[in-house]
């Protein structure tokens, strides 16, 4: 199959916003986020990057099918949900620029999908003049009763392509997981990468 990745501004990222938003609730489903999704949440969450002048969202195609979505956008868009993760690091907020997610559905995977959608987020950010990327990832307990037999954590890509965690810089968010009633916080790690090297 022949999967094309590109950056989706303007009518593009607008005809594509229902699809990211079943893709974040579809993929996200699985574990370890087990996130159980709305969709005029995510319609509104993505409207976000939409309108953040420094934002990007990058779309992976197949044909015209939307079989996989990436976003960032400056660290400053964030500084109000994440200051107290990032307090005391000593890293300056507006030269860091934001991965917020990557979705792709997994018959797509493996294929270095992942690869170009870092590359296009990492690309723009040296772009903006940013120094540093990052992104959070949720901490599931290894003996999770829903963790899968096969699962098998993103770590050694993350480090590969250059990530690495950023001690004591965990931030709390709340959702509903899969088959719950209601939303619990749930802690993600800081993961940094220094972009000038």
């Amino acid at each position: 199959m022949t999967v094309s990745v590109r950056a989706l501004t303007g009518a593009a990222l607008d005809a594509a916003l229902d699809d990211v938003a079943r893709l974040r609730i579809a993929v996200f489903r699985a574990f370890p986020y087990l996130y159980d999704g709305d969709l005029d949440y995510e319609r509104r969450y993505i409207a976000t990057y939409r309108d953040s002048p420094g934002a990007v969202v990058a779309g992976a195609f197949d044909g015209a099918r939307l079989v996989g979505a990436a976003t960032g956008t400056p660290m400053t868009d964030h500084v109000a949900e994440f200051a107290a993760a990032l307090a005391g690091t000593g890293l300056d907020l507006s030269a860091m620029f934001y991965c917020a997610e990557s979705v792709l559905l997994p018959g797509y995977r493996g294929q270095g999908i992942g690869h170009r959608f870092f590359d296009l987020r990492e690309d723009h950010a040296r772009a903006q003049g940013a120094t540093h990327s990052a992104f959070c990832a949720v901490i599931r307990p290894a003996d999770h009763p829903a963790r899968p037999a096969d699962y098998r954590p993103l770590d050694p890509f993350w480090r590969g392509r250059g990530y690495a965690p950023l001690p004591g810089a965990v931030a709390h968010f709340r959702w509903r997981d899969v088959g719950d009633t209601a939303e619990t916080e749930k802690p993600l790690q800081f993961w940094l990468r220094d972009l000038r090297g």
